[in-house]
């Protein structure tokens, strides 16, 4: 099996630049009896990192960079498909993400909005929409002005040879942050890959 993880324990932020950044996702935590992700920037180097423990009741699952660092908190809103994005460990919300259930559009997996405030429920903004196949490792992120601002593709070792489902390419634009665009990786998976979910 080709190697997905990097040559040795440097540690490189991710930042954005005026191209686009291309990460490798592998569904592996770095831990033993841990869940998650594990993601590596163009060189081989730890970008970012998800360990869960399995934990009775846990609908929290944390995205940190390769410090181990919290940059987000994904919470699972009671039973429904919908799931709060807070920055760190904060206690007030960011943006949710709510599972499409249109049978009429099948190309829409999930709609990123952003949360009104406690006084003013209404003003819900949507900023961003998820299409394609997670099943498949293929799905745009599009922007409010219908640009694709990251994208999840199959990723494939030198000669060709797949590397299956739990390792893939985050293709990410300039105009979304890495650390954002991880996050809907980690949703997606909690809601099309129920099998496997690191939240129970």
């Amino acid at each position: 099996m080709a190697k997905v993880y990097p040559e040795s324990e440097t540690i490189i932020p991710v930042v954005n630049t005026k191209n686009p950044i291309v990460l490798t996702v592998w569904k592996k935590s770095l831990i033993f009896g841990c869940e998650g992700f594990t993601v590596y920037n163009s060189n081989g180097n730890l970008a970012f990192r998800v360990d869960n423990y399995f934990v009775k009741g846990n609908r929290e699952i944390v995205l940190m960079d390769a410090l181990g660092c919290s940059l987000h908190t994904v919470r699972h809103k009671s039973l429904a498909d919908n799931f709060l994005v807070y920055d760190g460990e904060s206690v007030n919300s960011r943006f949710s993400v709510t599972k499409h259930v249109n049978v009429l559009n099948t190309k829409s997996l999930a709609y990123v909005s952003t949360v009104g405030s406690s006084k003013n429920r209404n003003k819900i903004h949507v900023i961003y929409e998820i299409q394609g196949s997670y099943a498949q490792k293929f799905c745009m992120v599009y922007d409010d002005n219908h640009r694709c601002v990251a994208e999840i593709r199959r990723k494939e070792a030198k000669g060709g040879v797949a590397l299956g489902g739990d390792v893939f390419a985050l293709v990410v634009q300039p105009s979304i942050d890495p650390a954002i665009a991880m996050v809907l990786v980690i949703v997606l998976d909690q809601m099309f890959d129920s099998s496997r979910r690191l939240s129970k």
